[in-house]
C-alpha cells in the first residue's frame, strides 16, 4: 500500500503526534537491509492489540487480529483488517501462548510482522525466534536480547558490567524452596520472589516472616507459570518503600539508542501499577541524569534495539538499583507520548523495517519535555473488597473525554463481557496539561463523568488518590497505598437510575415485588341489581343548580330542612377499601337504580382524586368516558368531585392555564361540584382551583383540611380560631359551600360540635359540608353531632362499602335521624337494597379489598393521624412485605415522621410526604432523634426534599427548623424512561429487558424467578452460617487444599482461586472439621458460590 511522507520540522515524522506516513523512497537504512511492513499481526488482545492496529491503519499497514474461543466477542477482533481464532479448545491464557497456531495464522495469511504487545508472548525469546525462523519480522529485539533481558539473573549480571547498581539477589533462578530458605538466611527478611520471564506484578510476592516462605512460594510459582508459561523465579532483597522509576529507550539495528525521559509508576497495588505519571516530579535532577545515563548505557551494551524499559528502585536516600528490563512496549507508555510528542508504536514498526533513529528525527539532543502526563489505569475492580477481580456484564459505559485526555481501550462499551480469564484493565485514561496539578485537575474531571454500572471499578479510589495532598505536593513511594488507608474510605456510587431499571425489569418479568399478600380470587358471583322503576328519574337538587345556577344551588340547599347527604359509594369509598380498583362497568350498572331511588341526595362523589390516575394507569379506562356514561345514566343528582388545588387531579403543581381548562371541560362533560382543597391549608394554592372551578360554572366547595383536635386545649397550633380564620379568607373569596374534610377521621363528636358551631355562628347563610372517615369507628356519631350543630350536608357510604377506613354507614345515618329534624327522606329499605348490591359486587375485587389484611379500624387514629386511604394502602404494604407485625412500629413512624415535618395537616400530597418519611426511618432504624441529628448527612426520600424545598407549599407555622436547613437539597435530576422490549430465557435463567433511558438504548439482565426453579445452579454460600465458605469473587478453583473430615484451623489455607491472572487463597472462617466439599480443581466459580462446608 502506498504511503506518503509527511514532512515535518522539529523531531521529523514522530514529531506528528500519531501521524506517521512514511515515504520507503525517502531515506535508506545504511547497511541493513530495508523490509517493508504491509501487513501487522498483534499476538495478543485487548486495549493494546487496538493501540497497534490504530497506529498500523495510520500508516497504512494492513491489521490481523487473534483471538480465543473466549474472546469472540471482544472488540480487538473486530478492530483489525482480519481475524483468525487460536488455540482451539485451549484454556483462555493458553490460546495466547500457543506459539505454533499464531505463527501457522502469519504464514497462512501472508503477515510481514508481528507485534507481541505486552504480557504473553512478548518477552518470550522462543516466540522472537519462531518469528525469525518463520521468515516473520517481530516487532521488537533481537530473539537473543529478549532471552538476555528476559532472564533477570543475566540481566543482572549485565546492568553489574554496565556499572549499573542492583539489588542484592540471587545468580540465577532458584530450583526450590530450600534454595529461597537460604537466601532468606543469608539476607535476612524481606525478601520478593520474582518471575524469571515476565513481569506486569505476576508471579511476585513480598515474603516479611519465615512463616510465609512457603505459601508465598507455591502461589508466586503458580501466578508465574499460568501467566507467562514458565514459573522459574529468581529471589531478592527487598527494598523498604522505595520510588519506583523507569525510563524509556528506543534503539535501532546500527546502535543508536536514546532515552525518551522517564515515568515514576510508585503507586502500585500488589506490584501492578495503578497511577502513573511522566515526568517523575521533585526527582533530583543529578539522578534523573544517572538513571538516564544508565538505562542508555545498558541498552548499549546488549546491542538493544526497538522499544524498551529499564526499571529501577529508588530508596529513600536517593540511591538508585536496577531492577529489570522490559524488553516491550510498556502498559503506561502512553504517558511517554503525551510528553515527547513521539509515537512509540509508528517508532517500533519504522525501526522493525530498517529505518534509523537520526532517519526519523530521533536524535537525543532533540527530544524535550512538553508537560505532564498522568495515566490512571480503570481496572473492574473492587477496592473496597481488597481490589478482588470482578466479572460480569458492562449494563452501562460513558466515558469522559475532552480537552487534554486519551482514552486507550479494548472491553469498554455497554453490553460487554468482562470474564475471570484475563487482565482487569478495562480503559486507561490518559490526562496531559502544562504540569502535575493541570493534568490531575483534568484527570479527576474525566473520572467524574465517567458512568460504568454492572461491574465494580476502581475509579471512586482512584478519585481518592488524585485528591491526596502527598500525590499532588510531595513525592510517593510504593508504600503509598497500604501507609494511605484514608483512600480506601470511598464514595459511593447512587446508580439511581440503573437500580430504577432493574427494578422495572424485575417487575417486567417477575411481576410485583410485593404480591398481594393473601390468595383471594374474585368472587365468581355477579350482583343482581335491584328493579328499577321505568320511566325518567325524579326530580333532584342537580335540577336545582341547572335552573337557579350556582348561588341560587347553595341558597336551597341552606333553606332545606332536614339533613343532607353526599354518597362516596362510587369514589372515596372504594378508594379506602378497594384501591380505587372498581370499574366503570359496576358503576354504570347500579346507576339506573341510584337516579331513581336517591334523587334526594345532595350529591355523588363520583371523580377526581385518585380515580383519574388509576383508571388510566392501573384499568385501562379514560375517566372523561367515565364521566361521561355516568352523567347520562344519572342526570338528577349533582356529580362532586375533588380537586387538590393547583394540582388538579395531579401530584404536583400545574400552570394556571391548564388547571383552568381542566375545569372547564371536566364542567362541560357532566361536573358539578368541584370540592377545592390544598394538602397545607395554603390559601394560595386553594384560590387558583377555585378560581378555575368558578369559570367553569361549577360549584365551588372550599375545603378546609382538618387535622389535629379543637377540643383538646392543649393542642394549639390547629385551634378553633385558626380554622375560623382560614373559613373566612374562603369565604371572602367567593365559596359557594364550605367543607370541613377530615381526611384521618379525627374529628371527634364533642370536636364536630364546637368547630361546626363556630362556623354556623360567623357565617350563617353559608352551607356546611363534613367530611369524615370511621377508622376510629366514631364516625356517625361525629355526623351526627355535626349535623345537629347546623351542618347541612354530611358524606357516607353505602353500609357493604362503609366503615373502617371508609365514610360513616348511610344506612345508619339515615335510620338515627328519621322521624328527627335531621331526616334525610331517603328510604332505609331502599339503601338495603343499593348496599346488598355493592355486598356481591365487593367481592369481584377481593384481591385488592383491605379486609385481605386488616379486620377493624383502630381508635390509635387519634393518635398516629394517619388518612384513611393512606392506613389501608400502609397496612397492606407491610403485610406484603412480611412485616404485618410490625404495623405498629409502622403507625408510630408515622407519627414521628409527621412531628419531625412540624406537624402538617396530612391529605395528599403532604400525606405521602409524612408515609415517605416513616418508611424511611423503619427501613433505616432511624429514630426521630437520630434523624434530625444526621439531616444533614441522610439521602432522604424526593418528596421529603421537595416539601422542604417549599414545591408544594407553604405549611401552617412554616417549615420546621433546623431540621429544613440542614436537609442536603438537590434540583434538577429528572429521568425519562421507556420500556422497549423483553429478551429470550439464557443460560443462567436470565431474561435481558431493553429500556430507552433519557433517549439512550439501555439494557439489564433479570432473573426469571419462574424458569429459575427448573435449572441447577451451584449452590451458593449462606452468609448467616459460620460454617458455609463461599468464592470471595468469580475466579477458577486452582487447588483444594482440604478434603472431608480434615480438622482445620482458622484463617488455615483451604482452596486457591485464580482470576485474571491473579490468585487468591480462601482461609478457613472458623476452626471444626470439612463436613462437605462443592467444588474441585478447575471448577469455574461465580461469587458467593458454596465452596465448602465446616463443622464447628
Amino acid at each position: 500500500m502506498l504511503r506518503y511522507a509527511v514532512v515535518r520540522g522539529g523531531l521529523g515524522l514522530l514529531n506528528v503526534r500519531r501521524a506517521c506516513l512514511f515515504s520507503r523512497s525517502a531515506h535508506s537504512a545504511p547497511q541493513n537491509e530495508y523490509r517493508p511492513i504491509k501487513k501487522v499481526m498483534v499476538a495478543n488482545r485487548g486495549e493494546i492489540a487496538i493501540r497497534v492496529f490504530r497506529a498500523c491503519t495510520e500508516l497504512g499497514i494492513r491489521t490481523v487480529a487473534v483471538y480465543s474461543e473466549q474472546d469472540t466477542g471482544q472488540m480487538h477482533r473486530q478492530k483489525a483488517d482480519e481475524a483468525y481464532l487460536i488455540g482451539k479448545g485451549l484454556p483462555p491464557v493458553a490460546a495466547y501462548l500457543h506459539i505454533p497456531d499464531i505463527i501457522r495464522v502469519a504464514k497462512d495469511n501472508n503477515v510481514d510482522a508481528i507485534h507481541p504487545g505486552y504480557g504473553f508472548l512478548s518477552e518470550r525469546a522462543d516466540f522472537a525466534q519462531a518469528c525469525a525462523d518463520a521468515g516473520v519480522m517481530f516487532v521488537g529485539p533481537t530473539p537473543e536480547t529478549v532471552r538476555r533481558m528476559g532472564d533477570k539473573v543475566e540481566a543482572r549480571s549485565l546492568a553489574t558490567s554496565a556499572g549499573v547498581p542492583v539489588v542484592p539477589g540471587t545468580d540465577s533462578p532458584i530450583s526450590s524452596l530450600q534454595d529461597a530458605q537460604v537466601f532468606a538466611q543469608t539476607y535476612g527478611f524481606p525478601i520478593i520472589f520474582k518471575a524469571a520471564y515476565g513481569g506486569g506484578g505476576r508471579g511476585m510476592r513480598v515474603v516479611r516472616e519465615y512463616e510465609e516462605l512457603e505459601e508465598n512460594y507455591q502461589r508466586a510459582y503458580s501466578e508465574a507459570l499460568a501467566a507467562f508459561g514458565n514459573g522459574a523465579l529468581f529471589v531478592e532483597k527487598f527494598i523498604e518503600k522505595p520510588r519506583h522509576i523507569e525510563v524509556q529507550i528506543l534503539g535501532d539495528k546500527y546502535g543508536n539508542v536514546i532515552h525518551l525521559y522517564e515515568r515514576d509508576c510508585s503507586i502500585q497495588r500488589r506490584h501492578q501499577k495503578v497511577v502513573e505519571i511522566a515526568p517523575a516530579s521533585q526527582l533530583d535532577p543529578h539522578l534523573r541524569d544517572r538513571l538516564h545515563t544508565d538505562a542508555v548505557n545498558l541498552a548499549r551494551q546488549v546491542g538493544y534495539e526497538n522499544a524498551g524499559t529499564v526499571e529501577f528502585l529508588v530508596d529513600k536516600h536517593g540511591k538508585h538499583y536496577f531492577i529489570e528490563v522490559n524488553s516491550r512496549l510498556q502498559v503506561e507508555h502512553t504517558v511517554t507520548e503525551e510528553i515527547t510528542d513521539v509515537d512509540l508504536v509508528h517508532a517500533q514498526l519504522h525501526v522493525c523495517e530498517g529505518h534509523s533513529l537520526p532517519e526519523l528525527g530521533l536524535r537525543q539532543d532533540k527530544i524535550r519535555v512538553n508537560g505532564c502526563a498522568i495515566q490512571c489505569r480503570v481496572t473492574t475492580e473492587d477496592p473496597a473488597r481488597g481490589f478482588q477481580p470482578d466479572t460480569g456484564r458492562i449494563e452501562v459505559f460513558r466515558s469522559g473525554e475532552g480537552m487534554g485526555i486519551r482514552l486507550d481501550s479494548a472491553s469498554a462499551f455497554q453490553g460487554a463481557i468482562i470474564s475471570p480469564h484475563y487482565d482487569s484493565l478495562l480503559v486507561k485514561v490518559i490526562a496531559s496539561g502544562k504540569d502535575m496539578y493541570k493534568a490531575a485537575s483534568k484527570m479527576s474531571r474525566a473520572l467524574a463523568e465517567f458512568r460504568i454500572r454492572g461491574v465494580k471499578t476502581n475509579i471512586p479510589f482512584l478519585q481518592n488518590v488524585l485528591s491526596n495532598h502527598q500525590f499532588l505536593h510531595s513525592t510517593v513511594d510504593t508504600q503509598f497505598i497500604d501507609e494511605n488507608q484514608e483512600l480506601f474510605i470511598l464514595k459511593p456510587t447512587q446508580n439511581r437510575a440503573q437500580k430504577l431499571l432493574h427494578y422495572l425489569g424485575h417487575v417486567m418479568v417477575n411481576g410485583p415485588t410485593t404480591p398481594i399478600p393473601v390468595k383471594a380470587k374474585p368472587s365468581s358471583t355477579d350482583p343482581v341489581v335491584p328493579p328499577v322503576t321505568m320511566g325518567d328519574p325524579p326530580v333532584g337538587f342537580r335540577d336545582v343548580l341547572l335552573r337557579d345556577g350556582p348561588e341560587g344551588f347553595a341558597k336551597a340547599i341552606r333553606a332545606h330542612q332536614g339533613l343532607l347527604l353526599m354518597d362516596t359509594t362510587f369514589r372515596d369509598a372504594h378508594q379506602s377499601l378497594l384501591a380505587t380498583r372498581v370499574r366503570t362497568h359496576d358503576l354504570k350498572t347500579i346507576s339506573p337504580f341510584v337516579s331513581h331511588n336517591f334523587s334526594n341526595l345532595f350529591s355523588m362523589e363520583n371523580w377526581g382524586g385518585a380515580t383519574f390516575d388509576v383508571a388510566m394507569r392501573f384499568l385501562s379506562e379514560c375517566p372523561w368516558k367515565r364521566l361521561q356514561e355516568l352523567r347520562a345514566l344519572i342526570p338528577n343528582i349533582p356529580f362532586q368531585m375533588l380537586l387538590r388545588g393547583a394540582n388538579a387531579v395531579g401530584y404536583t403543581n400545574y400552570p394556571d392555564n391548564a388547571v383552568f381548562k381542566f375545569c372547564e371541560v371536566a364542567k362541560e362533560n357532566g361536573m358539578d361540584i368541584f370540592r377545592v382543597f390544598d394538602s397545607l391549608n395554603y390559601v394560595p394554592n386553594m384560590l387558583l382551583g377555585m378560581e378555575a372551578a368558578g369559570a367553569a360554572g361549577g360549584v365551588v366547595e372550599a375545603a378546609i383540611s382538618y387535622t389535629g383536635d379543637v377540643s383538646d386545649p392543649m393542642r394549639q397550633k390547629y385551634s378553633l380560631d385558626y380554622y375560623v380564620k382560614l373559613a373566612d379568607e374562603l369565604v371572602k373569596a367567593g365559596t359557594h359551600i364550605l367543607c370541613i374534610k377530615d381526611m384521618a377521621g379525627l374529628l371527634k363528636p364533642e370536636a364536630s360540635k364546637l368547630l361546626v358551631s363556630a362556623l354556623r355562628d360567623r357565617f350563617p347563610d353559608v352551607p356546611i359540608h363534613v367530611h369524615t372517615h370511621d377508622t376510629a369507628g366514631a364516625g356517625v356519631a361525629a355526623m351526627l353531632a355535626s349535623a345537629a350543630a347546623g351542618a347541612d350536608v354530611v358524606d357516607v357510604a353505602v353500609d357493604s362499602m362503609a366503615g373502617m377506613t371508609s365514610q360513616p354507614s348511610m344506612g345508619a345515618i339515615v335510620a338515627c335521624a328519621k322521624r328527627t329534624k335531621l331526616d334525610t327522606g331517603i328510604a332505609l329499605e331502599k339503601v338495603f337494597d343499593y348496599s346488598e348490591y355493592w355486598e356481591v359486587a365487593r367481592g369481584l375485587y377481593a384481591p385488592f379489598d383491605c379486609t385481605a389484611t386488616m379486620k377493624s379500624g383502630n381508635a390509635d387514629v387519634y393518635e398516629n393521624e394517619i388518612p384513611g386511604g393512606q392506613y389501608t394502602n400502609l397496612h397492606f404494604q407491610a403485610h406484603s412485605m412480611g412485616l404485618g407485625n410490625k404495623f405498629k412500629e409502622v403507625k408510630k413512624a408515622y407519627a414521628e415522621a409527621n412531628k419531625l415535618l412540624g406537624d402538617l395537616i396530612k391529605v395528599t400530597p403532604s400525606s405521602k410526604i409524612v408515609g415517605d418519611l416513616a418508611q424511611f426511618m423503619v427501613q433505616n432504624n432511624l429514630t426521630r432523634a437520630e434523624v434530625e441529628e444526621r439531616a444533614d448527612e441522610l439521602s432522604f426520600p424526593l418528596s421529603v426534599v421537595e416539601f422542604l424545598q417549599g414545591y408544594i407549599g407553604i405549611p401552617h407555622g412554616g417549615f420546621p427548623e433546623p431540621f429544613r436547613s440542614k436537609v442536603e437539597l438537590e434540583r434538577g435530576k429528572t429521568l425519562h424512561i421507556k420500556a422497549l422490549a423483553l429478551g429470550d430465557l439464557n443460560k443462567a435463567g436470565q431474561r435481558e429487558v431493553f429500556f430507552e433511558l433519557n433517549g439512550q438504548l439501555r439494557s439489564v439482565l433479570v432473573k426469571d424467578t419462574v424458569a429459575m426453579k427448573e435449572m441447577k445452579f451451584h449452590p451458593k454460600a449462606q452468609k448467616s452460617i459460620k460454617g458455609q465458605v463461599g468464592a470471595p469473587m468469580p475466579g477458577k478453583v486452582l487447588e483444594v487444599k482440604v478434603k472431608v473430615g480434615s480438622k482445620v484451623e482458622k484463617n488455615q489455607p483451604l482452596c486457591v482461586l485464580s482470576a485474571m491472572k491473579m490468585e487468591t487463597v480462601v482461609n478457613c472462617p472458623v476452626s471444626g472439621t470439612v463436613k462437605a466439599v462443592h467444588v474441585t480443581a478447575d471448577s469455574s466459580l461465580e461469587g458467593d458460590d458454596l465452596i465448602l462446608e465446616i463443622e464447628e
